[in-house]
């Protein structure tokens, strides 16, 4: 069995943030984050994508989903006790672009993965372990994986070298029981690995999720500051911080990163709990439909799209819930 360490937070405003906004973070606003969550005492501050551009096409994005590790030198003059990780999806990562952890500011490297693809998500957390970095294996959609599917992947998961393993909410649509079960699962059959949580606040139950893993021993804890992340985004930082006090962490700082820059980027860019998200977590569907929406003149029509999402006629999908 693995012992309950103590509490890590991943903070991935950055990187899940980015996905609001097309990674259009300035130099000041990420050097501000860094050095506020360090006096935080938050412990991983996830620093963006490490995809490929040449296997994406990036357009637009800002240089945090790319990372390039001579423009991180010159953002992060100084490294604090606070890791930095970055995230690559399978399919999207070039691994001739990393470098070993020794020439690299990155110590961690988190893989994300569709249950099918857990094979693929292995081999590259293999390639990176083999580096030197910590890894971990972010599961996706675990809310439409079959049982029988997570069973057999963890077998293959269990020899592998990866250090953490994540419960992933990935369409806000999960409960604390849900939360319960889930990282019950996890325990006893990868007990040689440690956990993570990754949870969306489509319905307002990121933070209690959270919290709900972590007394179960969970160890790495994913939250965004002011919450901002994907659709609905995460369980926020300063949450999570003014929760789990203790000599370890002070919110005083994020307060800070929130007030002097985050309140103006809230008018300018839209995320958290919004009804079309809650309605999307609420039938655990994908939150993209409720993104279309959002970005349309139709934006508050809530009803009409709730209607249209459980209507079987618009939504095969709606016959199996």
């Amino acid at each position: 069995m693995v012992k309950h360490h103590q509490h890590k937070i991943l903070d991935c405003t950055i990187r899940d943030g980015g996905l609001v906004n097309d990674w259009d973070f300035s130099v000041e606003f990420v050097q501000d984050m860094y050095r506020g969550l360090s006096a935080a005492g938050v412990e991983y501050m996830e620093i963006g994508y490490k995809n490929s551009e040449k296997l994406l096409k990036g357009g637009s994005s800002g240089p945090w989903r790319f990372l390039n590790e001579s423009f991180l030198r010159d953002v992060i003059t100084k490294k604090t006790d606070t890791k930095l990780s970055a995230l690559v999806d399978i399919g999207r990562v070039d691994e001739k672009d990393i470098l070993p952890r020794e020439d690299s500011l990155l110590d961690l490297i988190r893989v994300a993965c569709y249950i099918k693809d857990v094979d693929k998500g292995l081999e590259l957390v293999q390639k990176f372990h083999d580096m030197g970095y910590e890894t971990s294996l972010n599961i996706m959609a675990l809310s439409h994986v079959m049982e029988n599917e997570l069973t057999e992947a963890f077998e293959e998961i269990n020899k592998s070298a990866v250090d953490v393993v994540y419960v992933v909410d990935s369409y806000g649509s999960m409960g604390s029981k849900d939360i319960d079960y889930l990282v019950s699962k996890f325990q006893r059959l990868l007990p040689e690995k440690e956990l993570g949580l990754h949870m969306h606040n489509n319905m307002q139950l990121a933070f209690a999720n959270t919290i709900t893993g972590a007394s179960k021993g969970v160890t790495f804890l994913d939250s965004s500051v002011y919450g901002m992340g994907r659709a609905a985004g995460n369980c926020t930082t300063e949450l999570l911080l003014s929760h789990l006090k203790g000599a370890r962490y002070d919110v005083r700082p994020v307060l800070e990163i929130i007030e002097k820059h985050m309140i103006a980027m809230r008018e300018k860019w839209d995320w958290g709990y919004l009804i079309p998200y809650m309605i999307v977590g609420a039938l655990d569907e994908h939150p993209r439909t409720a993104m279309a929406l959002l970005d349309s003149a139709e934006r508050n029509n809530f009803t009409d799209f709730y209607d249209r999402l459980t209507s079987v006629e618009t939504f095969p999908s709606a016959s199996k819930k």
